[in-house]
């Protein structure tokens, strides 16, 4: 009979572990199962993570249970019920009665310190996740190096990869069947997925993003996607908190040139201070495009006209060619993204008019400075996707080029930039104070240097709306917004990031 009702615990506590432990492996996820950034994460958040109140922050990225999330949540209740297993065993093995306070004790432990078991077990399914990621890879770098028909074009930089990415398969389906990657996907494991899962013999060219946290990472996913043409965006100061300074960014970003082949061609966006330098010292076939400094770019935009609508320009390159293009895209920064689809068209040998066609059919992104109809007459600008100082300058230049209405900002601010975050966020807010009539913070703390910057600026204090989450902010959009008006959502911030 004891052993019955110690075993009742073990399950009514495995029960009550297993919809506690989804919070953990949530956070475990969006640190990309990270042990070192999840830790990180617990201890800055002991409050909210070993809370046993029902988590009420407004989810913007759900879990997802995958077959790596599934597989630890498992591992992590086997962890959790052999915790709670061994004062049973203890009382079986010196045969003695079954005391319940120290099986209860335990239960309650393992219970409350679940975001600790969580990480136990992510650590200990380091070398199973290990060996599984690498029959993934293997088999997607099989794929491709048996596809020498096939193109593939890399793209990697601190910011406007994903927007490239995008535009250049628009542009290539004037001629080429394309592949994209989705998304974000730019891991050694999400382009294994899309490689494996998606890449077919019909497929002409590959583009795939390549996204990197630390030294190395682009070698390795370069080497997985063996690409003929890289492109570099930009260098800036983005992961900041992993990479620790610029010189390390560069030396990541262009592991991505050093893996061409001979014959590939290397892509850079010359306007850029330190891909100059890197594009200086590369020897390999080179295509440079930017605004300025044009008699040394191959690629280049003139006659630039940028509004509310979206933006016209004359594509020019050094021999003299030139064609006329209209683009739905809004922002300066993103004919930068533009010109680098037209490199990397130019280097498979399309034509100035496939070019400007494709142009033409290029989308909005979502959350990347697209214009949603919010049906109230009020213009609403999406940019949450995510946000760094060169990002932030780009979307309040597109605002003000909104000649009606009053200009309203909602943002949290910037993240991940290390310790230059405060003092980017106070220029963001002197920024906002030049641009915008009214001012919504998202949380207190985090925007103090924004605010800052806003008094820097002498902007309005009573302009100025300081809330706790986006739903708050809405709110007082409500009680502001009226016909013409232009909202610009400038950064969400990931679930992991709170006050």
């Amino acid at each position: 009979m004891d052993y019955i009702m110690a075993l009742a615990i073990l399950g009514i506590a495995l029960i009550l572990i297993s919809k506690r432990s989804k919070d953990s492996l949530h956070m475990v996820q969006l640190e990309e199962y990270n042990s070192d950034n999840y830790k990180k994460w617990v201890q800055n958040n002991k409050e909210r993570a070993y809370s046993f109140e029902k988590n009420t922050y407004p989810v913007k990225k759900p879990l997802v249970f995958t077959q790596r999330a599934t597989r630890l949540y498992t591992a992590n209740i086997v962890i959790s019920g052999l915790l709670i297993l061994l004062p049973i065993l203890m009382y079986v093995i010196f045969d003695q009665l079954l005391i319940f306070i120290p099986i209860l004790l335990v239960a309650f432990l393992v219970y409350r310190y679940q975001p600790d078991t969580m990480l136990l077990s992510n650590m200990l399914m380091v070398p199973v996740e290990r060996s599984i990621n690498q029959g993934f890879y293997d088999s997607a770098q099989k794929k491709i190096k048996t596809r020498e028909d096939l193109k593939v074009v890399g793209i990697t930089g601190s910011f406007g990869k994903t927007s490239t990415k995008f535009i250049i398969g628009t542009i290539l389906q004037e001629k080429y069947n394309v592949l994209n990657t989705p998304e974000s996907y730019n891991t050694p494991m999400g382009l294994s997925k899309v490689i494996n899962n998606e890449l077919n013999n019909e497929h002409e060219v590959f583009v795939a993003e390549m996204g990197a946290r630390e030294i190395g990472e682009i070698k390795e996913v370069a080497e997985l996607c063996q690409p003929n043409i890289g492109i570099i965006t930009s260098i800036g100061p983005v992961h900041i908190e992993t990479f620790k300074n610029i010189d390390n960014i560069m030396k990541t970003k262009y592991e991505l040139i050093e893996e061409l082949p001979a014959d590939g061609v290397a892509i850079f966006n010359y306007d850029n201070e330190h891909l100059k330098k890197l594009a200086d010292k590369t020897f390999k076939e080179k295509l440079l495009y930017g605004l300025e400094d044009i008699e040394n770019l191959d690629i280049y935009a003139d006659d630039i006209v940028v509004s509310e609508l979206g933006s016209t320009f004359t594509l020019r390159d050094k021999k003299g060619n030139s064609i006329s293009c209209t683009t739905k895209l809004l922002g300066k920064h993103n004919i930068y993204n533009i010109l680098a689809g037209a490199c990397a068209a130019i280097s498979l040998g399309m034509t100035f008019e496939e070019i400007s066609k494709g142009i033409s059919k290029i989308e909005p992104i979502p959350h990347r400075l697209n214009i949603i109809d919010s049906g109230t007459g009020v213009i609403v600008i999406d940019d949450a996707f995510n946000s760094n100082p060169i990002g932030t300058k780009a979307a309040l230049d597109v605002i003000s080029q909104f000649k009606e209405g009053r200009k309203i900002i909602v943002t949290p601010g910037m993240v991940e930039l290390g310790a230059m975050e405060e003092e980017a966020n106070k220029e963001f807010g002197v920024n906002i104070g030049k641009v915008c009539d009214y001012a919504i913070l998202v949380g207190e703390k985090r925007t103090k240097p924004i605010y800052e910057g806003l008094m820097e600026a002498n902007f309005n204090p009573a302009n100025i709306f300081i809330v706790n989450n986006l739903d708050e902010a809405t709110g007082e959009l409500g009680k502001i917004t009226r016909p013409k008006d232009v909202v610009l959502f400038e950064n969400d911030l990931p679930d992991n990031y709170n006050e």
